[in-house]
């Protein structure tokens, strides 16, 4: 029986009714980004190996592994959020499938090796770093949202080292950054292929940014149709009703 720590709770993994996970208010829970670009990626289904970078509790590997049954691995600096995501690991019985790491995504092409990924996917943090004494009083908020452990281009040159040519890089980030996005992924070799907006409803700006590359691909970005969370009776629309608990 997998253990809870202080207020944890075991949720269902959304339309996975076969996966739980475990949540935490204080710590860590999956947001509506995580899901999104689980579901936005391209993924290798029987052939290759997936890393998903700034893990967190092993949301993305565990919606991963109900679309793909080639090996996952999650890197997570935080050693609390780590811990979490080992146990959803046991608590879903998928230790043959994912692996786990605590580490610096800076550190991981040296520890895995250059191009051994067919996938890369990252949540990363969103925000530049702001003054200490500005820092969200959760330390694990903190570090989740803010550039506090590294930068944007960290997480690209580790992304673009650790996929393989030819492979894909998926990254959820904020609309607002999109031009440094992709400057980013030009200059590590990272070819955009796919991008989409999401937007809360019609006639809002976009909050949601979906893109993904390809390792030393060919010029030809695809602009995919834009995304609404909400209808304007303040409902999921229909898309994102499928997205979240299937059809």
């Amino acid at each position: 029986m997998v253990q809870l720590h202080g207020d944890e709770r075991i949720d269902y993994l959304l339309a996975e009714e076969k996966v739980r996970i475990i949540q935490s208010p204080s710590v860590f829970a999956f947001s509506l980004d995580a899901v999104l670009l689980a579901k936005f990626t391209y993924v290798p289904f029987t052939r290759g190996k997936i890393l998903d970078l700034c893990t967190g509790n092993g949301v993305i590997p565990l919606f991963l592994s109900r679309r793909s049954s080639v090996p996952i691995t999650g890197v997570e600096i935080q050693t609390r959020l780590h811990d979490m995501a080992v146990r959803n690991v046991e608590l879903n019985s998928l230790g043959k499938q994912i692996q786990m790491i605590q580490g610096d995504l800076k550190d991981m092409p040296k520890e895995l090796g250059n191009g051994k990924f067919d996938l890369v996917t990252c949540n990363p943090p969103y925000f530049p770093t702001p003054q200490t004494e500005e820092w969200n009083i959760n330390e694990h908020l903190a570090i989740a949202r803010h550039e506090i452990h590294c930068s944007l281009e960290d997480v690209v040159k580790a992304c673009s080292r650790l996929v393989k040519p030819g492979g894909k890089v998926s990254m959820v980030h904020r609309p607002g950054r999109m031009v440094e996005i992709i400057t980013m992924f030009k200059k590590y070799r990272l070819e955009p292929k796919r991008l989409r907006l999401v937007y809360p409803k019609q006639g809002k700006e976009a909050n949601i940014l979906l893109i993904e590359a390809a390792r030393d691909g060919k010029p030809d970005l695809k602009i995919l149709p834009p995304l609404y969370t909400y209808t304007e009776a303040e409902t999921y629309t229909a898309e994102m009703e499928e997205i979240l608990y299937g059809s």
